[in-house]
């Protein structure tokens, strides 16, 4: 008779939130490991997978019963067992019948606090057809959901609408209900590309079957994927393609077919300060950004696309579409905040509370400025003089975080507080001094 066998489960949901899709990924692994493990279960190799439409797990190897343990329990002691005329004391009574025994099947034994009554019996240990449900549940209770959702008529909470659920032990795949549903060995391929239920004959074919019909089901080679694509795609225009972790895995979790997209935007946006440009291409369009040798950004972008389009002309020439207007704004605010003198934003600073019990950002730009005015004395910044240019240097170096609030760059669209007002100053070419604020940069420029 076999003893293991080929563990598999997967939640087959609407699209999972791209940012928390690695998190529910592995938590689930983690739980359904640690269901086993409670059970005494062994197993091997564990796999897990996580798309936006499914999560799952892969285990190898599995016990379908863990071996018997002995379990003892102890009771009172044993000079407290029986009275005066050897009869069975009301605590040895009671624990007996605690136990579904009678007090002749009590045994002896001797423990650090001295002679017990005690309880020996073998306990068979736990079957992994009659636990597999409840490890499922488990597990899905214990994903780090914050907020659950329901739907349909259902009382059924998850962090998505669920319509599909696997569970296979080997051949078998009828172990009750998941969240409403019944278990099965049928999954679904591709939202586009694959259409139907897709029957699994075994475990071990999840993935390679998914992958037939345009589903990378594992996180790491899908993200795998996307990265060499996006390198590649941007070795073809001689350029370094610029990949932030969090926003890898962000993709990463937006597809399931991956197919990478070269586009294009206007030179002539490149007047912007680069960090908008970028905040608009990564934080909205989920775009990774290109810059050449030394570093500066270039007009590209690179997507990730979830088809492989019959045209893909079309598909690049509709986020060129979508990202103009985007950079567009970030243009007409810059050029807006180009009009206005940095000094004639302080008064801006008058409507923004800092704090309730401590005024403005005015007033604190103020008393920022005065404590800056006292770093003469410190070894830190003796770099500062008491010339008139380099007073005023402190101050503007002082308040250069505040000046950037009251700037249109900032208010429609946060990005790091000082780069507006630092590109602002190069272009009025206020004194180098009072550049990236950090004393280094300062004394180095001085």
């Amino acid at each position: 008779m076999k003893q293991t066998e080929t563990l598999l489960v997967e939640l087959g949901t609407e699209e999972l939130p791209p940012k928390a899709l690695k998190t529910l990924g592995t938590a689930f692994r983690d739980g359904i490991v640690t269901g086993l493990a409670q059970r005494g279960l062994t197993h091997g190799a564990v796999r897990w997978f996580a798309a936006p439409r499914r999560l799952a797990v892969l285990i190898q190897d599995v016990a379908l019963q863990a071996p018997d343990r002995e379990q003892e329990i102890q009771g009172p002691p044993a000079d407290r067992a029986r009275d005066e005329q050897g009869n069975w004391t009301p605590a040895a009574v009671g624990f007996a019948r605690k136990q579904g025994l009678e007090p002749e099947a009590l045994t002896v034994v001797d423990t650090p606090k001295g002679p017990r009554l005690c309880l020996r019996t073998t306990l068979a240990g736990a079957q992994l057809r009659s636990s597999f449900n409840d490890i499922i549940h488990e597990s899905i209770r214990e994903l780090p959901i914050p907020k659950r959702m329901r739907w349909g008529a259902s009382r059924i909470e998850f962090v998505r609408p669920v319509h599909w659920v696997v569970a296979m032990l080997g051949g078998e795949s009828d172990f009750g209900s998941v969240l409403g549903l019944p278990t099965g060995n049928t999954t679904r391929g591709h939202r586009f590309h694959s259409s139907g239920e897709i029957r699994l004959e075994r475990p071990e074919d999840y993935a390679e079957t998914l992958a037939g019909a345009k589903v990378i089901a594992d996180f790491e080679e899908r993200r795998a994927m996307i990265r060499e694509q996006v390198e590649v795609e941007a070795s073809a225009l001689n350029a370094q393609a610029v990949i932030d972790t969090d926003l890898l895995d962000e993709v990463t979790g937006l597809v399931e077919w991956p197919v990478a997209l070269t586009g294009n935007f206007e030179p002539r946006f490149l007047s912007v300060p680069a960090e908008a440009l970028v905040s608009s291409m990564k934080e909205h369009q989920k775009y990774f950004h290109l810059v050449d040798a030394d570093g500066a950004l270039l007009p590209h972008f690179i997507t990730l696309c979830n088809i492989e389009s019959k045209d893909p002309a079309q598909v690049i020439a509709g986020n060129e579409r979508v990202i103009r207007p985007r950079l567009s704004d970030a243009a007409f605010f810059f050029e807006t905040d180009k009009q206005h003198s940095l000094f004639s934003r302080l008064e801006g600073l008058r409507n923004i509370v800092f704090q309730q019990k401590l005024g403005s950002l005015y007033d604190k730009s103020q008393r920022v400025s005065r404590l800056a005015g006292d770093w003469r004395h410190s070894s830190v910044a003796a770099w500062l003089t008491q010339s008139a240019p380099a007073c005023c240097a402190r101050r503007i170096w002082a308040r250069r975080w505040c000046w950037s609030l009251p700037t249109c760059r900032v208010l429609p669209g946060p990005i790091t507080h000082g780069t507006t007002v630092s590109h602002l100053r190069w272009r009025r070419r206020l004194r180098n001094i009072t550049g990236h604020a950090t004393p280094a940069t300062v004394c180095r420029r001085a």
